[in-house]
């Protein structure tokens, strides 16, 4: 089979990430140019296996603003370039560095993402676990704190149909 049909045929994964509305939120996100960043500094390895190995160009994102009050859904994005290095790692003044992560053999990886839009309503923690198809999400799961974290398609499809688009 030639590479091009085998890679339109590769099933979308859908995504969760998380960002502190107070460091990065949605709306530095879409004051960026071209409405995208890298999603830098993700210090934990299962975060960062999914960024490298399973995100996609184009795969859709759902942007969650943790630590905030209330914790809450926010807006979509989507996977804008694939994996690649995350220089922060290699930069002694920056917060995220590691200094056992090098450049000929990185530990941590980014993603680039781009906004689609802002939800006309922010959907908090509360209101999501009171949504039928949502419970096994793995947001909702007790104790769940992963930065980056798969969402089922039906997860996904729920969230923005209650979420709407800002106009």
């Amino acid at each position: 089979m030639p590479k091009s049909t085998r890679q339109s045929q590769r099933t979308i994964t859908h995504w969760l990430m998380k960002t502190e509305p107070d460091v990065f939120s949605i709306f530095d996100l879409e004051a960026a140019p071209n409405r995208s960043t890298c999603w830098d500094g993700v210090r934990n390895y299962q975060a960062r296996n999914f960024m490298r190995d399973q995100m996609r160009v184009g795969d859709p994102i759902l942007v969650y603003h943790s630590n905030a009050q209330p914790s809450c859904v926010v807006g979509v994005a989507h996977v804008s370039a694939a994996a690649y290095p995350d220089h922060t790692a290699f930069d002694p003044q920056d917060p995220h560095y590691d200094p056992k992560s090098k450049l000929e053999s990185p530990t941590w990886f980014m993603v680039d993402i781009q906004l689609d839009w802002i939800f006309e309503v922010s959907l908090s923690l509360e209101m999501l676990r009171s949504v039928a198809g949502l419970e096994k999400m793995e947001l909702l799961r007790k104790g769940s704190r992963l930065s980056v974290q798969p969402v089922s398609k039906g997860e996904f499809q729920t969230i923005v149909k209650r979420g709407g688009k800002r106009a």
